[in-house]
């Protein structure tokens, strides 16, 4: 499942708020220990771009 919100989050990536709204969704959908992989993918990957969507979001993971 892990792998499946990766490939949304990176397709849905040029949107802000198609990337928020399924962030969203990933972290309802994913256990913990993905959770914490899905934090690090993103932040490495997004930071740049979305960090504030990102903090809004995992600052509770």
């Amino acid at each position: 499942m892990l792998d499946y919100v990766k490939s949304i989050l990176s397709k849905v990536s040029f949107d802000k708020r198609l990337f928020e709204k399924e962030l969203v969704k990933a972290i309802a959908l994913l256990v913990e220990k993905e959770l914490y992989s899905l934090k690090d993918w993103c932040y490495r990957n997004f930071s740049s771009k979305y960090n504030d969507v990102l903090n809004k979001h995992f600052t509770s993971i």
